[in-house]
């Protein structure tokens, strides 16, 4: 009997690795980002945030396009890379909603907007806690809720986002693989099990059509039935 074939060599593995790799960074970049959100993410940096990837920007926008979004949530301001991304996708009367903690953060992105040409009645900001924030925001009032803030909060996040969306709206969460460590079980820090969670959650749900995206560090969305 013959001996097994050897494997492919080490070499062609490895530009097999190499060319997805460039495909992936390739596709991240695509939409491209103009001098308003590059500011925003050296403002960012700045401040210790880490904002949504530009493939995961890009995506919001195009969420927020196709679903003719007017009225959006986000938890997690930052310094506004993501708010500017749904703004843009947003139809031309829409409104954000964006709720962080930081008060500072807010103001930030406040001129963020302004330098990307919205004016101040297309953003509503409100400081706080998210769980806090959001019970007083209107059932079935929003397009999109976006999820960014704390890792923890995820269930959370969920459970007031099915009761703010319309039917047809969509819900979004980011870091929905949270620097590859969702995928693996063994790790079981608070946030990786959170998101791990919810990610079950939003499959599980029978109400929910969900779709993982691999952009940026994951974006795990999923449309309300109607």
């Amino acid at each position: 009997m013959g001996r097994p074939g050897p494997r492919a060599p080490r070499r062609e593995e490895e530009a097999i690795s190499s060319n997805r790799q460039a495909g992936w960074d390739f596709a991240e970049a695509y939409a491209g980002e103009d001098a308003v959100l590059v500011q925003a993410r050296h403002r960012a940096r700045e401040v210790g945030v880490t904002p949504i990837s530009p493939g995961g920007g890009a995506a919001l926008c195009f969420l927020a396009a196709a679903t003719g979004a007017r009225a959006v949530a986000e938890i997690g301001t930052g310094t506004g890379v993501s708010g500017v991304h749904l703004l843009r996708g947003m139809r031309a009367d829409g409104v954000l909603t964006t709720v962080d903690l930081e008060p500072d953060h807010q103001r930030i992105a406040k001129e963020t907007y302004a330098e990307a040409g919205f004016s101040g009645g297309r953003a509503r900001f409100i400081p706080g806690p998210a769980l806090e924030v959001l019970p007083r925001l209107a059932d079935g009032g929003y397009d999109l809720v976006f999820c960014d803030g704390d890792k923890s909060e995820y269930g959370e996040y969920l459970a007031e986002a099915l009761r703010l969306l319309r039917p047809g709206g969509l819900v979004c969460f980011d870091d929905a693989l949270w620097h590859d460590r969702v995928a693996d079980p063994a790790h079981r820090d608070a946030e990786s099990t959170a998101v791990r969670d919810v990610l079950r959650s939003v499959r599980e749900n029978d109400a929910l059509v969900p779709a993982l995206l691999p952009v940026g560090d994951g974006l795990l969305c999923a449309v309300k039935k109607a």
